[in-house]
């Protein structure tokens, strides 16, 4: 038994201590900037040439969707996921954190006005100037014709649907409720796997309504790929720029908000996509006053038996 065991044990250790040596390097641990620069030599024609456009524009590469990374090195979004798994990280947003955690001061991780010595107040005013400058910025870029034809495509719907993953996920359940009550059938799925299977088996007669801060979700932009296919008609409520979502709507809504810069997930732009989204529902139940009154009314009725 002893002897049988041994050579196991040591060969659990020879894996243990060869698997590190055999692993993409830990660009968790290391500047990400000095791991591309140490790595571009090795590296094959495209993905050099999206590491040295990394290394020159690190601070605009920060601002980037995938997409408009791509379209700036003449690569493929594919090629610039393929570089982040090289250097050791799990995509091209854990490379902006990483890039962010480099450039950054570490306190515009939890906001981006903050500072290490800021009172309660001072916090209180740079987080609520914020969100009152992502809904100003937002605000400008309405475009009213966007609008309309969202509204139109909401109330032509037999069937609404509404996909949110993570922070997003709350917005996408409140743009749902609120759609509910004005009388719009309308299901928020927030599941990836759920998504796929319902958008699959859409069709012309349902609107898809897809909100996502990045616009770089990987299960959300499949969804809505999948019900573009299909031949549902698909609405976008995300950051402005290009990205891989904005690809595969109709209609797209645009926030803007300051952690598009270092943040992984949203801040302002919650405000400025509920805005959005209390515009949408209000539109569409002024396109049909009568009947968005009564629903509110039983609506009002139902809850009001809920509340002592």
């Amino acid at each position: 038994m002893t002897g049988g065991s041994e050579p196991a044990a040591r060969r659990r250790g020879v894996r243990e201590r060869r698997q590190p040596d055999s692993a993409p390097a830990p660009a968790a641990r290391v500047s990400i900037l000095a791991l591309i620069r140490h790595s571009t030599r090795a590296l094959p024609p495209t993905a050099r040439r999206i590491a040295t456009f990394i290394d020159a524009h690190a601070e605009d590469v920060i601002r980037m969707s995938v997409t408009e990374l791509a379209e700036q090195t003449s690569a493929s979004e594919g090629s610039v996921v393929g570089l982040c798994q090289r250097l050791g990280t799990k995509g091209f947003q854990e490379l902006k954190i990483l890039l962010a955690r480099d450039l950054v001061e570490p306190m515009r991780l939890i906001h981006e006005d903050l500072h290490e010595a800021d009172t309660v107040a001072e916090v209180g005013e740079h987080v609520f100037a914020a969100h009152i400058a992502s809904l100003q910025e937002t605000r400008k870029l309405l475009v009213v014709d966007s609008l309309s034809r969202a509204v139109d495509m909401i109330r032509a719907a037999r069937r609404i649907e509404v996909y949110g993953i993570g922070s997003s996920a709350p917005i996408a359940h409140d743009l749902g409720y609120r759609l509910l009550q004005i009388g719009c059938d309308a299901k928020v799925l927030t599941d990836s796997h759920i998504q796929a299977v319902s958008a699959a088996m859409t069709d012309a007669s349902t609107t898809v309504i897809t909100v996502s801060h990045s616009g770089s979700t990987v299960e959300t932009v499949l969804a809505t790929r999948l019900a573009r296919e299909t031949g549902a008609r698909t609405i976008g409520i995300t950051r402005i720029g290009k990205s891989p979502l904005a690809r595969y709507c109709e209609i797209v809504l645009h926030t803007i908000a300051n952690e598009t810069r270092y943040r992984p997930e949203a801040m302002s732009s919650r405000v400025a996509q509920l805005a959005i989204i209390d515009t949408l529902v209000s539109c569409c139940a002024l396109a049909d006053t009568r009947r968005s009154i009564a629903r509110l009314e039983l609506s009002a009725r139902v809850l009001a038996e809920k509340r002592f």
